[in-house]
């Protein structure tokens, strides 16, 4: 797995994604233009911190990327519109998240500075769920909030098993070399239920071990990537239809056997075989 840095450099302008963390678990991002010196925070919960790190930074922020409607994710929206009034706030269509300004959907895109980040709509966490992929001159990212975590999927709350299967099959769609943003630090249980599920899978062993490691020292696993998440992400196997993860869920059809593996992993009672 390779390593990743939390910027790159593009042949006209440097993008660079600090993680924060707030709450118990939940990542925010500041993702700063360095040629404008222009930022987006994305679900931004805890603001004041964003507002320390872009004042450290230089930058100034100027738009909230919120993927979705739930208070660890926009219960800052209010906040943060007080401290900086001059923000634009988007959200996803339907999903009334708090302090919303602009709600946005599939071909929809946010400027900030050059950056031009892209609207993806993945429902079924919440019923206006979305991500957010940009794509400059080399590099790649997508935050995708509570749609896709490093080897595991956010809970169905207001949708199906098949709509999250299209949620994933549109992620899955990016470039394997896209790097995954993900809305909380649940990397570790989440590879436990992957080697639960494919004991024999090197990848799984693998990025488990690296995420202990990570976490031991205190220190993030996000980002994944898209490609990574292929090999070990056991919600991704089941939408693809590994036959591994397939003959684990005893189905042939991928959407029975997301949904098996959804509520195998939210039962619990795998957790007493690791």
């Amino acid at each position: 797995f390779f390593f990743v840095p939390f910027f790159w450099k593009t042949l006209h302008t440097m993008a660079t994604v600090i993680t924060l963390t707030a709450l118990a678990d939940n990542f925010m991002y500041l993702i700063i233009d360095q040629q404008t010196k222009k930022a987006a925070v994305v679900d931004p919960v805890e603001p004041q911190k964003l507002m320390a790190e872009a004042q450290r930074q230089g930058a100034q922020i100027t738009t909230v990327l919120t993927t979705h409607s739930h208070y660890d994710h926009a219960g800052g929206n209010n906040a943060f519109k007080k401290l900086m009034p001059e923000l634009t706030i988007y959200a996803g269509k339907g999903d009334n998240a708090e302090a919303a300004m602009v709600e946005v959907g599939d071909g929809d895109s946010v400027q900030v500075g050059v950056l031009e980040f892209q609207v993806l709509q993945t429902p079924c966490h919440t019923v206006g769920h979305v991500c957010y992929y940009l794509q400059t001159a080399d590099a790649k990212c997508v935050f995708t909030g509570d749609t896709l975590f490093v080897a595991g999927v956010g809970n169905f709350f207001a949708g199906t098993p098949s709509m999250m299967h299209a949620s994933l099959k549109k992620l899955a769609a990016l470039p394997d070399d896209t790097l995954v943003y993900v809305g909380h630090e649940y990397s570790v249980s989440n590879l436990q239920y992957a080697a639960f599920l494919e004991p024999k899978n090197p990848h799984v062993a693998e990025k488990l071990a690296w995420a202990k490691d990570v976490c031991a020292k205190k220190q993030h696993t996000t980002p994944s990537s898209i490609g990574g998440e292929k090999l070990y992400n056991p919600f991704l196997r089941a939408v693809f239809g590994e036959p591994s993860v397939m003959q684990h869920c005893q189905t042939s059809d991928t959407v029975a056997a997301l949904k098996f593996v959804r509520e195998e992993k939210s039962a619990g009672a795998w957790k007493s075989h690791i």
